[in-house]
């Protein structure tokens, strides 16, 4: 197929004269011949004439066809390797997913097991400290009762150093009471300062960090570590206030020259009984039972020392300042001018202060008894009295059973007296001794 404008000229070219001219053979008709704005194909001695258009249009589907041609046979000669090639890449990335979820579940596995075991532990920790916070309690409740009897315990000094007992407090004993009276501080060491309370200061989180938890565990077993040494220090305070209280009643009876024993024997018991049970201390009790152990026996035996100096006359019988205007011994009598034996004290006082008992005991003796004037003679038991003297008026008959402190008298001048005052003896076995040794001894008593 040959092309040619349909606008283009033919021309000859110039013939060389030198050569020959040779006749031209007529050229074989072109397979198409161009028309104007067209083409044609001839084919079997027949023409076919395309416009521009429909030519190249033709020729595109061809292209075409041809390149879909190609493509469709390389899709299905390579079909198998580009399938398996994908269907390789989904595996590895399916792979490679399924590998990430199982690390991500093991993490979270992990983290929940480590969570489950930081919480197991937490509860195990609270739960020991609430179980001591109790056994703290119960042993602020025993020591709390200690003060029934013995009065309350006295604070320990603060610090490390507090095994010394402070000397704030010193028990005093009324002058007309049985047993002594121990002051009451106003503030009780010996309960829990902190309680529930601190675990709320923790943080409200679900799962508070590890950090902060133990912070709190810690500052929860420092409050109650800090609660168990100054109860400790009670324990160790009360001990030695009941020891040392027995060694004085013990160490007052022996110096007035009295006999524990018949003491005790003529001691009035209070109506009580019941089964003997004997007291046991369990094997594997801890230094505070043991303690407390050895405070309940040194309590009962102060118990029974003090019903026992009950009966000891070693009190003042009357309220306020002490002034002798006589003592014990050989003086000068005052109506004769000579030498004679004073049996008891001379007590200063203004006529009808009223006349206490110094010791429990029962009225042997009450009305005129010469130069006595009017007196009353009271006995305690074991041998020990008292006679009162010179009273204006006697309050009590015989045998009323009186008790420490009660009002027996008025103070008078009756008798051989030369003015208002209370002539007071006591006696062992019928013997006038001096009152002052007993009121001495109950001075004594009353500084520890």
């Amino acid at each position: 197929m040959s092309y040619r404008s349909g606008h283009q000229s033919e021309f000859r070219q110039p013939s060389d004269p030198a050569r020959p001219q040779h006749a031209r053979q007529p050229a074989s008709p072109p397979p198409t011949t161009p028309e104007a704005n067209g083409y044609t194909l001839l084919h079997a001695g027949k023409q076919v004439r395309f416009g521009p258009v429909a030519f190249w249009i033709v020729v595109g589907t061809v292209v075409a066809l041809g390149m879909w041609s190609a493509a469709t046979a390389t899709y299905f000669a390579f079909r198998d390797d580009v399938l398996t090639r994908l269907i390789a890449r989904q595996a590895e990335m399916q792979y490679a997913y399924e590998d990430r979820i199982a690390e991500l579940r093991a993490k979270v596995d992990r983290a929940t097991s480590r969570q489950l075991l930081d919480q197991e532990q937490f509860d195990q920790k609270l739960d020991q400290i609430m179980r001591r916070q109790t056994t703290l309690e119960s042993r602020a409740a025993a020591i709390g009762g200690m003060s029934d009897v013995t009065g309350s315990i006295r604070a320990p000094s603060r610090g490390a150093a507090a095994a010394e007992p402070t000397t704030s407090g010193v028990p005093k004993p009324s002058p007309i009471s049985d047993t002594a009276v121990f002051v009451a501080p106003p503030d009780r060491e010996a309960r829990l300062e902190s309680r529930a309370p601190v675990l709320a200061s923790a943080p409200a989180t679900k799962m508070a960090k590890i950090q902060g938890v133990d912070n709190v565990i810690v500052r929860l077993q420092n409050s109650l570590d800090q609660v168990e040494r100054r109860q400790l220090a009670s324990l160790t305070s009360l001990e030695d206030n009941l020891e040392s209280r027995a060694r004085r009643m013990r160490g007052v009876i022996s110096d007035l020259g009295l006999d524990l024993g018949q003491l005790e024997a003529a001691t009035p018991r209070a109506p009580m009984g019941g089964p003997f049970v004997p007291v046991k201390l369990s094997g594997d009790a801890g230094a505070f039972e043991r303690q407390l152990y050895r405070i309940n026996i040194s309590r009962a035996q102060v118990e029974r020392l003090n019903r026992t100096l009950a009966l000891v006359p070693y009190r003042k019988p009357v309220i306020g300042e002490v002034e002798f205007t006589s003592g014990f011994g050989v003086r000068s009598d005052p109506f004769l001018g000579r030498p004679a034996m004073h049996t008891g004290l001379d007590f200063r006082a203004s006529t009808g202060d009223p006349v206490r008992a110094t010791a429990n005991g029962k009225v042997a003796s009450s009305g005129w008894a010469g130069g006595y004037g009017r007196m009353v003679e009271i006995d305690h038991g074991n041998g020990l009295s008292t006679r009162y003297g010179h009273l204006s008026e006697i309050n009590v008959k015989v045998g009323d059973v009186i008790k420490i402190g009660q009002v027996i008298g008025a103070v008078g001048s009756t008798g051989r007296s030369t003015g208002p005052h209370l002539h007071y003896e006591t006696r062992i076995d019928g013997e006038a001794v001096d009152p002052q040794k007993f009121l001495r001894a109950g001075v004594r008593l009353s500084a520890g």
